[in-house]
């Protein structure tokens, strides 16, 4: 296996870090796979353990190290259990990614309150834990890198309004973690990705022409007009987590080809049209 070394020798934490089932690669798995190719021992992170379980095998298959833990990052004692799992296994902890999330429609009218807190939860409570044991770790050995995997839905309106809000606390929280903590030697930064097509997007959508059509939009909506996937968020966390991003902190590095750039106007002359129902 070709190893560049970015991260060689490292300890890494990626939380999500299996994929929903499905074609295609998730943000997660992606970015624990990268890592791993790049030298890191990964602990791999995941309520479903099975679903780490497969990002570990690949790792392995491809002579990378790994290990799953299995918890819930809502609750602060699989947090701080996490991030004793990977200095037991491999060390102290160097680099971790905050992946977890999970997108849901709604406006602020026909959002339940259920369904706002459980938002909060899932995209942001599990990064906020997961940093609060994580930082202490890095610092105690001179310093480490976070990459938050926020979302250009922090930044632009598209109908999920507490997933929406809570990917902008996460950007909130990367600039304010990356004031405090950057004389420990800590760097925080936070990728944005846009309208990337993995299995968990392809899971909420019933097969068909809207389907694949949304599909379709969603390469065509960048100004490259190529569709993006789950490997492309991995390599830019890759790149942040690496010594190569030293003096880079408190970034947002938008992975959307564009989109943040153009308003859909600009960009009518470039869509197919919507099909007839």
């Amino acid at each position: 296996m070709e190893r560049r070394g970015r991260v060689q020798g490292k300890v890494a934490i990626v939380t999500g870090a299996g994929s929903t089932p499905g074609p295609g690669i998730g943000t997660g798995k992606a970015s624990a796979v990268v890592l791993a190719r790049e030298g890191a021992r990964v602990l791999l992170v995941d309520m479903y353990p099975e679903r780490a379980e497969q990002t570990r095998r690949l790792i392995v298959d491809e002579g990378g190290r790994a290990e799953v833990f299995a918890g819930d990052l809502t609750r602060s004692a699989d947090a701080e259990a996490m991030v004793r799992a990977a200095s037991d296994a491999f060390g102290p902890l160097d680099i971790l990614v905050n992946n977890i999330g999970r997108a849901q429609v709604g406006t602020v009218v026909d959002t339940t309150e259920e369904a706002w807190d459980q938002a909060m939860d899932i995209n942001l409570r599990t990064a906020f834990l997961a940093s609060k044991f994580a930082v202490p770790a890095m610092a105690g050995h001179g310093g480490g890198s976070i990459v938050n995997v926020a979302s250009i839905s922090a930044l632009r309106g598209d109908g999920t309004v507490a997933y929406s809000a809570a990917k902008g606390a996460m950007v909130a929280m990367t600039v304010d973690m990356a004031y405090s903590h950057g004389r420990q030697g800590i760097r925080v930064n936070a990728v944005a990705p846009g309208h990337i097509t993995t299995p968990m997007v392809l899971s909420v959508s019933a097969p068909g022409p809207k389907a694949d059509f949304m599909n379709q939009m969603r390469s065509e909506a960048g100004l490259l007009g190529t569709p993006g996937d789950g490997w492309d968020v991995g390599w830019a966390v890759g790149f942040l987590a690496s010594d190569e991003a030293r003096w880079i902190t408190g970034a947002v590095l938008p992975v959307e080809s564009g989109v943040l750039s153009v308003t859909p106007l600009m960009m009518a002359p470039h869509l197919r049209a919507v099909p007839e129902p």
